[in-house]
């Protein structure tokens, strides 16, 4: 599916899987949000931006096209690693969201006299399976995630939706850590997933970026529905993902992160499949689903959550590195098309020395919390 909407799905699934993981307790601490939408605005935001730039001027999917960019750019091919960590981000994600929901779901089953006699971990495989050979549908799946993980959340917040108490505490490294990672995952940066979506990306291998670049399209007009999307949704999520679930929702909301996972494996097969000529997406969708076997069944949720983090954190840093410092001036200028220069260096300055520098602050604050 790729189409200007695709981004906006994403940009609103994302919040809505992953936010429980990371919001503080008690959720109503208002120096947190601040600082989230702060780590929003100066990581965020410009981290979007050389995803974007990215997309703009290679114009084919990420496997591909950081080659392209590489070889233009005349630096180590040491950065392509910034793809195959996208790919195991989304698996990750994938495995995730299914190992969470799989122990929720055979109780959900339970309470309605429908036991499965199944272990956690095996009901989780049967999913990543199922997954697995939804995600060969391509992106079709994203449009049912979102509208069936929507349902579920509505569905919960008309039965035991509840205030959020407001309250100020002592901010600190941890808090601002914890920001930063929510802000990541809320952009969805880092994730490669807003490059492959991105209406200028042509799944032909033969396509010219030459052709399109005639075109200047302005990275902004993409960009901004897309972090807009992020904040509405994301403090949606922060007053629906304080309720608990009621059975009939649990099984609503395993369903739409079936169809969640299928379109994150969907991704990460197509840049796998970039390795192999003939059967290339059978070959790579059998790995995408074993790899995922692995995490649900090895790692626990929250063992998997901070792997979210750390790859994460090296992705957006490999993300800042090279579009700031190893793409030449020229060809992010030009991909980018900011309305005007300063406008242009003002991002620079901040994707080559301010985000590096707080998302390293952000590491420091996980550490010593």
């Amino acid at each position: 599916m790729q189409n200007r909407f695709a981004s906006l799905f994403i940009a609103a699934l994302l919040p809505l899987l992953l936010f429980r993981w990371f919001i503080p307790t008690p959720v109503g601490q208002l120096d947190f949000w601040l600082m989230w939408l702060l780590a929003m605005v100066v990581v965020g935001l410009p981290l979007l931006y050389a995803e974007i730039g990215l997309a703009h001027r290679s114009q084919k999917i990420p496997a591909k096209g950081i080659q392209e960019l590489t070889r233009e750019a005349d630096t180590s091919t040491i950065w392509r690693s910034f793809v195959w960590l996208t790919v195991l981000l989304s698996l990750v994600v994938a495995g995730l969201s299914i190992d969470a929901v799989s122990a929720n779901l055979l109780q959900a089953t339970q309470e309605l006299g429908l036991s499965l006699q199944v272990p956690d971990y095996a009901l989780g495989v049967i999913m990543v399976i199922i997954a697995a050979m939804l995600s060969l549908l391509g992106g079709s799946t994203l449009v049912a995630s979102l509208a069936l993980i929507a349902v579920a959340f509505v569905m919960a917040a008309v039965t035991n939706i509840s205030s959020i108490t407001l309250i100020m505490t002592e901010p600190s490294l941890g808090e601002w850590a914890r920001a930063v990672t929510l802000a990541l995952v809320s952009v969805g940066v880092g994730t490669g997933l807003f490059w492959f979506n991105n209406p200028l990306v042509s799944r032909d291998p033969n396509h010219s970026a030459e052709i399109g670049r005639n075109t200047r399209e302005i990275a902004t007009k993409t960009v901004l529905p897309i972090w807009l999307t992020q904040l509405v949704i994301g403090s949606m999520a922060l007053i629906f993902t304080t309720g608990s679930f009621a059975p009939i929702t649990t099984i609503v909301y395993a369903f739409g992160v079936l169809a969640a996972s299928a379109f994150f494996m969907h991704y990460a097969s197509a840049q796998i499949a970039n390795l192999f000529q003939r059967f290339g997406i059978w070959i790579a969708t059998a790995i995408s689903m074993v790899l995922t076997i692995l995490l649900v069944v090895i790692a626990n949720p929250q063992s998997l959550a901070v792997l979210l983090v750390v790859v994460s954190v090296v992705s957006a840093l490999i993300l800042a590195i090279f579009s700031g410092w190893q793409m030449k001036i020229s060809h992010m200028r030009k991909s980018l098309n900011f309305s005007s220069e300063g406008v242009y260096n003002l991002w620079r300055v901040a994707i080559r020395i301010l985000v590096p520098i707080l998302i390293i602050v952000a590491v420091a604050g996980w550490l010593l919390s």
